[in-house]
């Protein structure tokens, strides 16, 4: 089931024009790079421009915008923990390119095994903690943006869609996670 759909992807959704596009997003994902530094960049504008500018918005401030900077790189560290060192070891999935015939890959072949989806778990993992700790006007589209990400994984052929929901499941799991502990740090 998993490989029919993947092939119907590519028989009917992949067309050269669109190609660009769907590498583009996909690449936002390679190593979690992109949620990474969009964090990094919150936390440090947190500290370098909260009191000397500060947000005239009732609904946000700094330091909620370097909370969620550091609650998605905690979100994306326990995400990374839980599928690349724990989960793609122990599942240990052939990538679906090696088993389903005439599925072609628009990318590199990556190495690692196929379960969970890390992208899809990194880029979920960060943006389901932005969505529930910023204004829903910058939740809203990093959330958009993630569900583009694991797509773009069926996509360029690296991912059966069941890796993209396990990725989906443990990123919603780790985002879950960090914000019921910060929720109990705050309380003490």
């Amino acid at each position: 089931m998993d490989g029919n759909i993947l092939l119907w992807i590519q028989d009917h959704l992949r067309w050269e024009g669109m190609n660009w596009f769907w590498k583009g997003i996909t690449s936002l994902g390679n190593g979690g790079w992109f949620w990474i530094a969009l964090c990094i960049l919150m936390v440090v504008f947190a500290k370098t421009l909260g009191e000397k500018y500060p947000i005239k918005n009732g609904n946000c401030s700094w330091a909620v915008i370097g909370k969620a900077g550091w609650y998605g790189l905690l979100s994306m560290g326990v995400g990374a923990l839980i599928t690349n060192v724990c989960l793609k070891n122990l599942v240990a999935r052939t990538r679906p390119y090696e088993v389903v015939e005439r599925l072609v890959p628009l990318i590199s072949k990556p190495t690692d095994y196929s379960f969970p989806s890390g992208h899809t778990c990194a880029s979920f993992a960060c943006t389901l903690v932005l969505y529930r700790i910023l204004p829903k006007k910058y939740g809203v589209p990093a959330v958009l943006l993630a569900a583009l990400i694991a797509f773009s994984r069926l996509y360029v052929g690296v991912h059966y869609p069941t890796d993209v929901l396990g990725g989906l499941a443990v990123g919603i799991f780790s985002s879950c996670l960090v914000l019921w502990i910060g929720k109990k740090r705050t309380k003490k």
